[in-house]
């Protein structure tokens, strides 16, 4: 089991440097017995307790970091068997398979289509993450070819499949810039793709027939000094699959089994003839637990769901999801057009914004941090009361935009009316609507 924060903050130098991205040693020692920071971003910590920390402090299932640039991924690094119980932290990355003889003008329309397939959602941009290059027939150029086009042609991260060392060692010499996981390691070649892996830097996958021969492949490339390993189990079968899933995570959580302390790889591809059903299967494997899901094909309407259960699944269910604070344009708004404020709550912003925008009245909103709290909770909680939100208006500058002193508050913090109109005297406090659907005939009225 993994040191408490107290007993790894009384190994850490305690310089309170700030270094590290926090403000103190005893917060970074928190993150650390949290799994959510790394020892190597403290500075100053010495080698005996490095040494000490490095081992206890890490997370019972190994983060693995997979690709480079703007889609560069972890996976693993999970604390909790179930999400209500603290949170998960790693989001499970979707992977498309392309064939190693594929046409580079059909690779092309794939890419560029692929690439397309980006949603906004409650501020997030959500996108699949990983193309996988599977070997069809041994040729390591046309392999590497492929590899190449992928890698320097698109954001996409890599996953090389091939059993054979000679085809993986071609296509790592364009592509290992991007950091692919190599696929897999097998009983027929598990040192040459381990001394490959080792020599490479690069993670690598596991593939087994059964779950005692993954711990004892899993065993042998730890001793040969790998660290970054994702399991297959080799389970292609819905029920099979499913309770592999459950034992590698409940193994190292629950009993500290070490050999199988590591994300996994899933292939809905290879369990059913259409993309339908690979969806299904996928989003069974988001929530229990594959570290990897790789997909025949990316279609938006298969996708975007995929995307949407994986953000609700990793949100932390104890952080509410926000907005920056700020001022919003919704239109193109003006020094007469109407300003109105609510809290950073993601939900209250896209539903208050949806609205103003659907009013097609350009409008100036004003964002305040309540903590990711909605407006009656943080009106009860005092983080929207009177006065704070009347010095969060003179503080944000909106003054400097309008001619105006008029400012909309929503309906149901009516009662904060009289505070702000003694902290804003020059300022018009006006009442809006409770419900956000009224906002449209509100403004219109406004005109």
């Amino acid at each position: 089991m993994g040191l408490t924060g107290i007993q790894i903050f009384k190994m850490l130098p305690k310089t309170n440097c700030g270094e590290c991205g926090v403000p103190t040693c005893l917060a970074f020692a928190m993150n650390l017995a949290a799994g959510k920071a790394e020892l190597d971003a403290c500075p100053y910590v010495s080698d005996e307790a490095r040494e000490q920390l490095a081992e206890a402090s890490a997370p019972p299932i190994r983060p693995v970091a997979i690709g480079a640039g703007a889609r560069a991924f972890k996976v693993g690094g999970e604390t909790v068997m179930f999400r209500h119980e603290k949170t998960f932290y790693n989001p499970t990355p979707l992977a498309a398979l392309v064939a190693s003889d594929v046409d580079a003008g059909a690779l092309d329309t794939k890419l560029k289509t692929w690439n397309a397939l980006q949603y906004e959602r409650v501020g997030v941009n959500l996108r699949p993450e990983l193309v996988a290059l599977k070997d069809v027939n041994g040729d390591a150029a046309a392999f590497a070819a492929t590899a190449k086009k992928i890698a320097e042609e698109s954001e996409f991260g890599l996953v090389l499949m091939s059993e054979k060392v000679d085809v993986i060692k071609a296509a790592l010499v364009d592509c290992a810039f991007k950091k692919p996981l190599i696929y897999a390691a097998t009983n027929d070649n598990v040192e040459d793709m381990g001394n490959l892996a080792k020599e490479s830097g690069l993670p690598l996958a596991v593939k087994a027939d059964n779950m005692d021969d993954l711990i004892a492949l899993s065993d042998k490339l730890t001793g040969m000094g790998l660290k970054d390993l994702v399991l297959d189990s080799g389970a292609r079968e819905m029920k099979a699959l499913l309770r592999d899933q459950v034992v590698i995570r409940r193994a190292p959580l629950k009993t500290a089994n070490k050999s199988l302390g590591f994300p996994t790889i899933t292939f809905p591809c290879e369990m059913a003839d259409n993309l339908a059903v690979e969806t299904l299967i996928a989003s069974m494997l988001i929530v229990k637990y594959a570290g990897i899901v790789v997909l025949s094909d990316f279609e938006s309407e298969s996708i975007f769901p995929l995307l949407i259960e994986r953000l609700n699944i990793y949100t932390d269910p104890q952080r509410p999801m926000t907005v920056t604070e700020g001022i919003y344009e919704i239109g193109s708004p003006d020094e007469n057009s109407p300003v109105l404020i609510t809290t950073n709550f993601s939900l209250t912003y896209f539903i208050v914004s949806g609205e103003v925008e659907g009013s097609r009245i350009p409008s100036w909103l004003l964002i305040m941090d309540t903590e990711g709290l909605s407006v009656m909770t943080a009106w009860a909680a005092g983080k929207f009361s009177g006065d704070a939100v009347a010095m969060f208006v003179k503080k944000c500058g909106i003054a400097d935009k309008v001619a105006h002193k008029k400012i909309v508050i929503p309906g149901y913090a009516a009662a904060i009316s009289g505070e702000m109109e003694e902290d804003l005297p020059d300022w018009d406090i006006m009442i809006g609507p409770r419900d956000a659907s009224l906002i449209p005939k509100f403004l219109k009225d406004m005109q």
